[in-house]
């Protein structure tokens, strides 16, 4: 049999085996046994053993843990809680106000943690029985939460960016800084609709009733100054320290769970409870994480080296040689895989095959092309049927609301973040603006 025979029938197995159901780890790691040793014989256990050597040597790798375990700490910390509530009072007076507050709480939010788990779980447990009891449409609720809660896999410290950086050798300081513009803007882009929509349609997002302002001008201020300077505080000591090169991303990751730890300890939540819970939760994620790891990494190895690498770019360049036709088609399949696969399984596959067409054949900027993976993948957590947010929120969901209202509630969101690759597409300046002015 040949290569390039070996190399189709071992990608179209995988899709087959993924849509059964099957652990995508395993399923890869498998796959890569298989086929590699009906390719290259008993070799296959040293490329095996090579690839996963090379994943425990790689030093990047190891801020994965650390930026997990700064995401549990600050997940129970209680800094999200008072934020909200400071932002409930603040916004809350203007209509769709209670949204915009979630919108806002869950961008500082993803700023600090990097897991999307996190951000919609807690947002769907501290905002929306709040937004529902005052009277927010079910879709609007569903919409704001998960749509803020996925910007926790863009805006850096962001664990999808640092498999990134480790997996094509990119700097993951760069990654993080040039990912910083396009997820504010995402943000901005979520504040800008819900304030529309709701102004034109007051009924799905009331203002609180006046009763509920009795808070001065001057009181909101000094509220909205306290609930801030936590998370701004942890910001800085991961983001800054990597700007200012005083820490690599991984020393970055350290500090962080120093300071949300210390977070945690102002806010009086450190127990034991919290540091062993925590350390499980780090234990189990980072496991899970690894395992897809090193199967998707073998499984890749043994993928281009039977030839797949060139038979996807010969399959690319026969439907045309315009650079952004075959930009446009690599994007969508991002996006359709991104309907039933998870991102860590799309990154380790799609990535190590387009990189090379993107970067060496059609001269795109690694970093910018990097950053429209990643927005892509962001749309995954929202597009059904295994949109992974849809059902963090319906775990967690105020009685009342369906799947349909969720669904119905992402669609605005998901068109939204189209919008915000399009025009990363069609401007790269906000994607490599930031880290030019800061590596320059």
């Amino acid at each position: 049999m040949g290569a390039d025979i070996l190399s189709v029938a071992m990608f179209l197995i995988l899709l087959i085996a993924v849509f059964l159901g099957h652990p995508l780890g395993f399923t890869l790691g498998g796959l890569g046994i298989i086929f590699g040793l009906v390719g290259y014989g008993p070799g296959a256990f040293f490329i095996l053993a090579n690839k996963t050597y090379g994943l425990m040597t790689n030093y990047v790798l190891v801020a994965i843990p650390l930026f997990i375990l700064m995401a549990q700490f600050l997940d129970k910390s209680g800094v999200a809680e008072e934020l909200y509530e400071t932002m409930y009072i603040v916004l809350g007076p203007i209509r769709g106000g209670l949204a915009l507050a979630t919108i806002v709480v869950s961008t500082v939010f993803a700023a600090t943690t990097g897991i999307i788990g996190a951000s919609v779980v807690a947002m769907g447990l501290l905002a929306a029985p709040s937004m529902v009891k005052k009277g927010y449409s079910y879709s609007l609720t569903a919409g704001v939460i998960t749509a803020g809660g996925t910007l926790g896999i863009l805006i850096p410290p962001s664990i999808m960016l640092v498999v990134y950086g480790g997996l094509v050798g990119i700097s993951v300081g760069k990654l993080f800084l040039a990912a910083f513009v396009p997820g504010l803007m995402l943000a901005t882009l979520y504040l800008v609709y819900t304030f529309i929509y709701c102004f034109f349609n007051p009924d799905a997002g009331p203002p609180l009733p006046k009763a509920d302002r009795h808070h001065s001008a001057g009181r909101k201020f000094i509220m909205a100054t306290k609930s801030m300077m936590p998370p701004i505080f942890l910001i800085l000591a991961v983001l800054g320290s990597i700007g200012a090169g005083i820490a690599t991303p991984t020393e970055a990751a350290g500090l962080g769970c120093v300071g949300a730890l210390l977070l945690a300890a102002g806010n009086k939540r450190l127990d034991l409870k919290l540091m062993k819970d925590a350390l499980i939760a780090t234990l189990k994620i980072t496991c899970m994480v690894m395992i897809i790891f090193v199967g998707a990494n073998f499984y890749t190895s043994v993928f281009m080296g039977l030839g797949g690498g060139d038979v996807f770019t010969d399959l690319l360049f026969s439907i045309s040689d315009n650079k952004y036709v075959i930009l446009t088609i690599m994007m969508f399949i991002v996006f359709l895989l991104g309907m039933f696969v998870d991102w860590l399984g799309i990154l380790l596959l799609c990535v190590p095959i387009f990189t090379p067409i993107a970067v060496d054949q059609l001269g795109f900027n690694p970093l910018w092309f990097a950053l429209l993976v990643s927005i892509n993948l962001q749309m995954s957590f929202l597009t059904p049927p295994f949109g992974y947010a849809l059902f963090y929120l319906k775990g967690v969901a105020p009685e009342g609301m369906t799947l349909g209202h969720i669904y119905k509630g992402i669609i605005p969101f998901v068109l939204l973040q189209l919008v915000g690759l399009a025009l990363c597409v069609s401007f790269p300046q906000i994607v490599t603006w930031l880290p030019d002015l800061i590596f320059k």
